[in-house]
């Protein structure tokens, strides 16, 4: 992950030059404009995600040298929801899939629960022992690390729906607004 990060951060400039390209050229519009705009966004998103990841490869390799303050359940549990949010919203936005979009949409608050739960968990970990505090706090930073990976993971799946379907969610504004043609 480290060694791919600026490879990551120049597709991303490639991507958006695509992208920018095609609005000044071809100057598209109705579905197509949000193709490119969504393209965009998620391209951003993915950005971010891989920074992400890097943060969190920097606290696993320094928990590595040390024993667990717990046995870790809640935390690769969270990971893998977190994997599985992004694969489908990967695949909501190839396939144009609405109803997958919407699935990463409700598995973000399974996350904040894992999130708040753990950080409840290590929060009484350091207040019996001190000397687990440095490793709580590696431990947190992963946790909220999943927790923004999943946040964004969510902003791609508002994407998709406003691709396919026209309808704007953030905010649940979805619920305000009809469907554009």
């Amino acid at each position: 992950m480290i060694r791919n990060e600026d490879k990551i951060n120049r597709l991303e400039i490639e991507v958006d030059d695509l992208a920018v390209g095609l609005l000044a050229l071809q100057q598209p519009m109705a579905s197509d404009l949000r193709f490119i705009t969504a393209a965009i966004k998620i391209n951003h998103d993915l950005e971010r995600m891989g920074d992400i990841a890097v943060n969190i490869v920097e606290r696993a390799l320094s928990l590595m040298h040390e024993p667990l303050i717990k046995p870790l359940i809640d935390i690769p549990r969270m990971a893998n929801l977190v994997q599985s949010m992004v694969r489908k919203v990967l695949d909501a936005f190839v396939k144009k899939d609405p109803d997958l979009a919407r699935n990463v949409l409700v598995s973000d608050d399974a996350v904040d629960d894992l999130r708040d739960s753990i950080f409840e968990e290590l929060i009484a970990f350091m207040e019996r022992d001190p000397n687990a505090v440095r490793q709580a706090v590696n431990l947190m930073f992963i946790s909220r690390s999943l927790e923004r990976l999943a946040d964004h993971a969510t902003n791609i799946a508002e994407d998709v729906l406003f691709l396919v379907q026209g309808v704007d969610v953030r905010h649940h504004a979805e619920t305000r607004q009809e469907p554009r043609n």
